[in-house]
């Protein structure tokens, strides 16, 4: 893992509900049962609450803590496992959750340092990946999907998001093809008219 392979996948804190949501956002991902999934989760995070990390801390016991950081034991695909991370940013005691491939042994600095690298920026801003990012997790399950053989532009392992026209018309269209405005009526209006954050290199 990289800092730039490194993404926010939400934006705000994530209550316990979103928190468990986010835990899985690709369950819809093809041969769920089958295929490695280590590459789409690794470098994921997302801030969660005081109260969602500590009870995280107390469902089992952790596979290590060093300092404020521990890692579950439990693994979710290969050797990535969730990491819970509680880092002083701006003079206040924060908490996020991030993926991090543990054959890696520089993953999860990596993942501390672009976290506090994200929320110190001095202006708030999201990049489009963030963006598009933000889209897939806060969409339901019944308005998302992944390309397959059934759909009108079939990229496998793409992402599909169901667009809905002024005539309340659906179609499905590539996640990574939204356009600025399409982009604009998925975010919540509070997102809507953030600048544009420059992806560091």
């Amino acid at each position: 893992m990289t800092l730039s392979s490194i993404c926010k996948v939400y934006q705000g804190v994530a209550d316990r509900h979103q928190m468990f949501r986010l835990f899985d956002r690709h369950a819809q991902r093809p041969h769920r049962y089958g295929a490695d999934a280590s590459a789409l989760y690794d470098g994921e995070w997302f801030e969660i609450t005081e109260r969602e990390h500590d009870y995280m801390l107390e469902i089992l016991p952790p596979l290590w803590i060093r300092g404020s950081i521990f890692a579950m034991r439990e693994f979710l695909t290969g050797s990535v496992t969730s990491v819970f991370f509680s880092l002083r940013i701006d003079g206040v005691i924060r908490h996020f959750h991030g993926y991090c491939d543990l054959s890696d042994g520089q993953s999860v600095e990596d993942m501390r340092l672009a976290i506090i690298e994200r929320e110190t920026r001095p202006v708030r801003a999201m990049t489009r990946d963030e963006r598009l990012e933000h889209i897939w997790s806060a969409t339901a399950d019944a308005y998302r999907d992944y390309s397959d053989e059934t759909s009108p532009h079939y990229l496998p392992g793409h992402r599909v998001i169901t667009l809905y026209s002024e005539a309340a018309a659906a179609r499905s269209k590539l996640l990574d093809d939204l356009t600025d405005d399409e982009i604009a009526s998925k975010l919540p209006v509070q997102l809507r008219h953030l600048p544009d954050a420059a992806v560091a290199a």
